[in-house]
This record gives structure tokens, C-alpha cells and sequence, in this order.
């Protein structure tokens, strides 16, 4: 089995490997090594949990050499704030026994500040789309001294709206430059980007997207509404031996924040949430609470499923059957990481049924089903998503017989046909001043007023 010694490190980066106790590289990690580290343009395929972000970062290190110039040499384009403070932590792991400046910068933050920090210099530059298009609009930094361009989860950034900066900062950056590009699924808006973009990139694909993976144990739960499946996971996280650190996933932020709400009474301390209408410092010190242990569930929706690097889950809990059957793999990946064995959790209604088949004809595997606890209340009350919806009678379809409708109109009574003659003075003014109708009359009328 290949090593990382194997790969040839430079001894710095060999030394900050053995610290942080890696031995084998992954798949992903051995095959783009020479190609990256080739000058290619690259494009890597492979599922979340499989070490993309080294897969990457080792090769950009073996050939950065050291400089003391202010603008960029590597650019890093991630999609969210929180993969933006985690590639920088890992840069900064990696490179322990290196001289190298590495900048974080992303939106929700004063811009400010941020300038002021740009304006130091680095040497890697990891950032968000939005904020780093804000930046070279500020001119606090320029994009011309970038020779490396690294696209992290390239069809979240897509799926969230980033094309358009994306194609902006392409035009600002240089032409002779190589792309380097990973992401969990190749979707047609990717295949578009690379077409558009990329000449001649070499594909890394490691795993199909639908492929589960190995050590992670799947199971599922046919619950009948939201408030049971609320009762299930209620009862499933009483055994704080087994479930020791769960990530709950959501279908929204409003229903993460109502599981939440109705959990707190039984976990308290235990339990914590995030998601995108969080304030950023509220985020940063959910995941840090989540990772050392301070709290034991997590609810979140989907922007923590992908890119994230969060160690020691033993379960995914998917309240709600996603309906992007990708999805469900980035949301299993979170567990089960570094060939640890993983646990994944589905809880579906009877409408869910159909995004479970999906899900399961994506992997071609049937998820193993579950009867419910007995211990386990089946609620009766339905939240407005669950309520029948009443269908009303369409307003214009014409009634006959004695539902019909009477005329539209109706005479009018004696009293209101009078007409608007103008009131009696103007009427009076017509009489005595009758307008004339040729030159003649005028002067007809003229001389009988001064007789």
C-alpha cells in the first residue's frame, strides 16, 4: 500500500504529515498528486470524507517557493465562511514547518478590516466568490500574480448562485494560469463550466457519486408525520452511549429551528444549531462546540453537508428525505470519515416514499427498514406542510337553475334618472347668453345689447 512517503515530500511538508498522523494517502489524494503537481489543469471527482482538500494542497506546497511579494500566488475559492476558516486551518497545519502567509476572507465580516489584512500580503488566498469579487472591486487587492486557481466544491458554488462572480473572476485573473477543480458530483452546469474554462484538463473520477460507502451502516425509519418523527429522534438520543456525537439534518432553517425548540427541553446543554441565518460568530462557536465535545447533537440543514471537516460523528440523522438523491450522500458523509465506521439514519413519511426510491436506485442498494420503537408516541397533530388542503370551488364557473345569479344591472327608481343639467345659474347664464354660431350673430348680439 502506497505511502505518503512514497509521494516524495518535501521534508517540511513529510514532517507536518507525520504530525498530524496520516500514513496512507487516499485514492483521490495518491492519483492527483503527480497531477497536480504536473502544471495540469485538473478536475477531481470524488465523494465528500475523502481527503479532497490535501488531494490538492500537498502538490501546490511541494512547488511553492518562498517569496515576499504581496499579491497571491494561489487562489482558493470555497462556497462557504465556514470551509474558508477550515482550509485555512488545514494550510496552516500543513505548512508548520514552512514560511508561508495564508489569508482567509468571506462575507459577514467588515470588509474593512479585511482590506487592511489583504493589503499584508499572502502567499495563499482562500475565499469565498461574493467577498473576494467585492475586494478587487474595493482595488484592495489584485488577482494578476495568481498562478495556481484552486475551485473547492465547485457544484455547491454553482448551486448557490456564484456563476456569475465566478465568470468575473475569470476574466480578472491570468490567463496562463492552471485550474484545479474538485467536486463531489459532475452535474451539467459543471461539465458547462469546465467546457467554458478549462483546456485539456485531465479527470480524476474516484467514486460515482451514488456509490454508499463501505463503513457506513444505513437504516431507516416509515414515520407517519413531523411531531413522531420528532418523538423517534427524541427517543433515539436518550442513549447517550451509542449516539455520542449526532449531526441532525433538516429540511430548512425554520423546521431546524423548530426541532431545536422542541428538543431543548429534554438535552439542553446537549444540543446546539446552525445554519445560514446564524450570525457568523454564532456559526464559528457551534462548530467548535459541536467538535470538542461541548454539545453532543447538532441540528443543521444542508450547509453543513459538504466540505466540512467534523471528526468523530457516529450518526446522521435525516429528518427529511432529500430530494436531490446527491444530497443524501453528501449528508451520510459526514460520518463515517477517515475509514471509521459510520451510521446513517432516514426518517421518511408516506410523500417522502418516492425521494427514498430515488435515493435508493442512485446507490442500488435498499436501505434496511425499521419498525418504530414501541416505546415510541405516534402523534396525531400535523404541522401546515402535512394538513389536507382544501380546494375551493372555482368562483366563476356559472350557477344554473336557483343558484343562478340575478341580472347584472336593474332599472334605475324615478328619482335617480334626473340629469346633471349643471345647476339652475348656469342654465340661467345659456339663456340670456346664447353662444353664436357665425360672426354675423356676434354682431347681431352686440348691437341689441346697447339698445
Amino acid at each position: 500500500m502506497t505511502t505518503f512517503q512514497d509521494l516524495s515530500l518535501s521534508r517540511a511538508l513529510q514532517n507536518a504529515v507525520d504530525d498530524m498522523g496520516f500514513v496512507h494517502p487516499t485514492p483521490i489524494q495518491e492519483q492527483a498528486f503527480p497531477v497536480v503537481l504536473s502544471g495540469a489543469n485538473v478536475v477531481g471527482i470524488a465523494q465528500t470524507g475523502t481527503g479532497k482538500t490535501l488531494a490538492y494542497l500537498l502538490p501546490l506546497l511541494q512547488d511553492l517557493k518562498f517569496s515576499k511579494q504581496v499579491d497571491a500566488r494561489i487562489l482558493i475559492l470555497v462556497p462557504t465562511r465556514e470551509l474558508v476558516l477550515q482550509v485555512v486551518e488545514q494550510i496552516e497545519r500543513v505548512t508548520a514547518y514552512m514560511t508561508v502567509r495564508v489569508l482567509g476572507v468571506f462575507g459577514g465580516s467588515n470588509i474593512n478590516t479585511q482590506k487592511v489584512q489583504v493589503a499584508g500580503g499572502a502567499d495563499i488566498l482562500v475565499a469565498t466568490p461574493g467577498r473576494l469579487y467585492d475586494l478587487v472591486l474595493a482595488r484592495a487587492l489584485s488577482l494578476k500574480s495568481v498562478k495556481k486557481l484552486v475551485i473547492d466544491e465547485v457544484d455547491v458554488m454553482l448551486d448557490l448562485g456564484f456563476r456569475f462572480q465566478l465568470t468575473n473572476l475569470f476574466e480578472l485573473l491570468p490567463e496562463k494560469r492552471q485550474n484545479i477543480m474538485f467536486s463531489a458530483t459532475m452535474t451539467d452546469e459543471v461539465e458547462s463550466m469546465i467546457h467554458d474554462f478549462f483546456i485539456a484538463p485531465v479527470t480524476i473520477s474516484i467514486a460515482v457519486s451514488g456509490t454508499p460507502l463501505e463503513n457506513i451502516r444505513q437504516v431507516c425509519y416509515p414515520v407517519p408525520n413531523f411531531h413522531t418523527k420528532v418523538n423517534l429522534l427524541r427517543t433515539l438520543l436518550q442513549d447517550r452511549d451509542t449516539y455520542r456525537k449526532v449531526l441532525v439534518f433538516a429540511p430548512s432553517k425554520k423546521y431546524a429551528d423548530k426541532i431545536f425548540d422542541l428538543l431543548t427541553p429534554d438535552f439542553g446543554s446537549q444540543l446546539g444549531v446552525i445554519h445560514a441565518n446564524k450570525s457568523q460568530n454564532y456559526r464559528v462557536r457551534s462548530i467548535e462546540d459541536f467538535n470538542q465535545g461541548v454539545t453532543r447533537i447538532l441540528v443543521t440543514t444542508d450547509v453543513m453537508a459538504r466540505g466540512l471537516d467534523l471528526d468523530q460523528i457516529s450518526h446522521v440523522i435525516n429528518f427529511d428525505t432529500p430530494l436531490f438523491p446527491e444530497n443524501y450522500m453528501h449528508r451520510i458523509g459526514r460520518t463515517g470519515r477517515a475509514e471509521q465506521e459510520g451510521r446513517s439514519i432516514l426518517l421518511y413519511t408516506e410523500k417522502e416514499e418516492e425521494a427514498k426510491l430515488a435515493i435508493e436506485v442512485l446507490m442500488a442498494y435498499e436501505i434496511p427498514v425499521l419498525d418504530l420503537p414501541g416505546e415510541v408516541e405516534i402523534s396525531d397533530e400535523l404541522i401546515p406542510d402535512e394538513r389536507p388542503r382544501l380546494i375551493e370551488k372555482n368562483p366563476h364557473k356559472q350557477r344554473g337553475g336557483e343558484d343562478a345569479p340575478g341580472p347584472a344591472f336593474h332599472e334605475k327608481k324615478e328619482k335617480n334618472r334626473k340629469v346633471n343639467l349643471g345647476g339652475s345659474y348656469r342654465r340661467e347664464l345659456a339663456k340670456k347668453y346664447k353662444k353664436p354660431k357665425t360672426r354675423g350673430d356676434k354682431i347681431a348680439n352686440r348691437k341689441r345689447k346697447k339698445k
